[in-house]
């Protein structure tokens, strides 16, 4: 039986998500920005939200590269032990060197502060200049998942690699292929796989309930979403991918 895991940013996601049937969520923030540390008290209330889900929070400190300054890893550090003491299941954290290669000191420190947590080494593994080196680094390190795209823009065009991945892991850790997954390929993507894990996003937009609203002033940044537009997690559109995968 396949594990899925679903890529939120809301208490709501984390309760549509479980509802639908799916294993686990990566709780974040700033998804737009590939997903980032969430508050403490959004941990706090998604981990009391459910009841049978996992709940795995990532920590990472902002958008861009994966090389942290001192300051970022202590600010990290503080961050999973926030997390696990939150309640969190497990803590997802990636961090590479300037030479692109997996920074082992820095993901070491991370994980002696998660204490028992489980562990995913995020997709900063698709930024490794070798995976099969980063793969091994990973697994000397005790890290339990690796969630990987194949070091390509989707799953699908990475797909070759992941199923490298997962014969050269041979059980050792497992391999979690995640980007682009959809109800039209997942299925193609098991089997060209072979993993036992899943990750995916299921967002659906809406609109704001928002009766004022004002158009001039925005936000954010010169890339912006539409002010008086939501973006949440569908329960439907998970159904569809788990059903489509179990077909």
């Amino acid at each position: 039986m396949n594990t899925f895991e679903i890529c939120i940013d809301s208490v709501e996601g984390a309760v549509a998500a479980e509802e639908a049937g799916a294993d686990r969520v990566e709780l974040c923030s700033a998804l737009f920005d590939g997903g980032l540390t969430p508050s403490l008290g959004t941990i706090e209330t998604t981990v009391h939200a459910v009841n049978r889900i996992r709940v795995h929070v990532i920590v990472r400190p902002r958008a861009g590269d994966f090389i942290y300054s001192p300051f970022e890893i202590e600010a990290m550090e503080r961050d999973v032990r926030a997390a696990v003491a939150a309640g969190a299941h497990g803590i997802v954290i990636g961090a590479l060197t300037a030479e692109g290669d997996v920074d082992v000191p820095t993901t070491r420190r991370l994980i002696a502060a998660a204490g028992d947590a489980s562990i995913t080494f995020h997709r900063a593994f698709d930024m490794t200049r070798d995976p099969y080196a980063a793969l091994e680094q990973l697994i000397d390190l005790g890290v339990q998942r690796v969630l990987t795209s194949g070091q390509e823009v989707s799953v699908l065009e990475g797909a070759p690699l992941i199923a490298e991945l997962v014969r050269r892991a041979a059980g050792r850790i497992v391999i979690m292929p995640g980007g682009g997954i959809t109800p039209r390929n997942i299925a193609r993507i098991v089997e060209a796989t072979g993993a036992d894990e899943y990750h995916f996003a299921a967002l659906v937009s809406s609109d704001s309930p928002a009766v004022h609203r004002n158009p001039a002033p925005l936000m954010g940044g010169s890339l912006n979403r539409p002010e008086y537009e939501r973006s949440g997690t569908s329960g439907a559109l998970v159904g569809q991918v788990l059903a489509a995968a179990r077909a």
